[in-house]
C-alpha cells in the first residue's frame, strides 16, 4: 500500500538535502579547525551530535537521496566521519532489513535487537546479562556500540570469504579513508586518534542507536512491528524524521523533510496500520527505560516465513 499520489514523484535533485550534506559537512569541519580554540567539553559534545548526525545523513543517502545516481549519493556518504561503520556494509544491511514480514526475526533481520528462544538457552549468565542490558537505555548507549563495532569490524575477516573482492574493497577503502582522516584531525585540531574514536565516534554512535531502542517490536502483524514516535524538534532534526518510523518503512523512498507532512495528513491510518504502536518523544521513553528493560530479548516466533504468524495477540 502507497500512501502517495501517483504524481507525486522525486526531483532529480533535491535541494533541501544538497543543502543538508552543505550543513552537517560544515558544522563537522569548523568544529574540527575551531576546536583548539573552543572550550574542549562543549565542543567534543558538539562533535558528538554532528557525527551523530552525519550517521542520519548516511541513512538518508542510501535510501536514493539527494539524487536518483547512488553512485554519487554514495560518494557523500563515504567520508568516515562516524569512523565505525564503512558506508556499503551499512547500506547492504539497511536495505535487506527493509523486508517488512522479516522484521525482528532474529538471522533474518540484520538489526533485530531479540534472539530466538533456542540462542537464549545456549547463553551463559554473560551473554544473557549482555542481552538483556541492550534492552535498557543504560545498556543499549554504553555497551551497544561496543557490540555492534566488534560485530561489523569481525566483517574484516569473514567478509572476504562470503563476498569475494567486493569486501576487501569495502574494508580497504574505508579504512585508509579513516587513517587518513584521523591523522588530518589530529594535525589541524590537536584531537588524538584515540580520542576521536572512543571520545567522539563511539558516544555518537550510542547517541544514534537511541533512535533504534525500541523502533520495532515482535509482533503478529508486520505493520504492527513498526513505531511512530512523535518526538521534539531537536530529535526530528537529530534523526531526520525517522523517528515517524513506520511513515519511513511505508513509503522507504520519500525524502526526511516530506515525512512529517505525509505523517500529520494520514495518521489515523499510520496508527491503525501499526497497531498504535506510538510514542509521544522520546523523553518518557527513555527516562522510563533506563535501567528497566523494554521487553525480553527473546524473540516470540512472530515473523518467521516458515511458522504460520498467530492472529489477535
Amino acid at each position: 500500500m502507497s500512501y502517495l499520489s501517483p504524481q507525486d514523484r522525486r526531483p532529480a535533485f533535491e535541494w533541501p538535502n544538497g543543502l543538508l550534506i552543505l550543513v552537517i559537512y560544515g558544522a563537522w569541519l569548523t568544529l574540527i579547525l575551531w576546536y583548539p580554540r573552543l572550550p574542549q567539553v562543549p565542543a567534543t559534545l558538539a562533535l558528538i551530535v554532528v557525527c551523530a548526525w552525519f550517521m542520519s545523513l548516511q541513512h538518508e543517502l542510501l535510501h536514493g537521496h539527494p539524487t536518483r545516481h547512488a553512485g554519487l549519493n554514495r560518494l557523500f556518504g563515504l567520508a568516515p566521519l562516524a569512523a565505525w561503520y564503512p558506508y556499503d556494509i551499512y547500506r547492504d544491511s539497511h536495505i535487506a532489513h527493509h523486508r517488512d514480514e522479516l522484521l525482528t526475526t532474529p538471522g533474518m533481520d540484520p538489526e533485530s535487537n531479540y534472539v530466538d528462544p533456542a540462542a537464549w538457552q545456549a547463553l551463559g549468565p554473560r551473554g544473557r546479562f549482555l542481552r538483556t542490558a541492550m534492552r535498557t537505555v543504560a545498556g543499549r548507549f554504553l555497551l551497544g556500540p561496543a557490540l555492534t563495532i566488534l560485530e561489523v569490524w569481525a566483517d574484516i575477516f569473514t567478509g572476504p570469504r562470503q563476498r569475494g573482492w567486493r569486501a576487501v574493497r569495502t574494508w580497504a577503502q574505508h579504512l585508509v579513508l579513516l587513517v587518513l582522516l584521523l591523522w588530518w584531525v589530529q594535525a589541524q585540531s590537536g584531537i588524538s586518534a584515540l580520542h576521536y574514536l572512543f571520545g567522539i565516534a563511539y558516544p555518537a554512535l550510542g547517541l544514534a542507536m537511541m533512535r533504534s531502542f525500541h523502533e520495532h517490536r515482535p509482533a503478529p502483524e508486520p505493520g504492527h512491528r513498526i513505531v511512530v514516535n512523535d518526538a521534539g524538534a531537536f530529535w526530528r532534526l537529530l534523526y531526520l524524521n525517522n523517528n515517524y518510523h513506520a511513515v519511513h518503512h511505508a513509503e522507504p523512498a520519500l525524502a526526511w523533510y516530506r515525512i512529517p507532512a505525509l505523517w500529520r495528513a494520514q495518521r489515523e491510518q499510520f496508527l491503525s496500520g501499526n497497531g498504535q504502536f506510538h510514542y509521544q518523544g522520546y523523553g518518557r521513553l527513555l527516562w522510563r527505560h533506563l535501567f528497566t528493560p523494554v521487553d525480553s530479548p527473546v524473540h516470540p516466533g512472530f515473523g518467521d516465513p516458515e511458522t504460520p504468524a498467530r492472529k489477535g495477540a
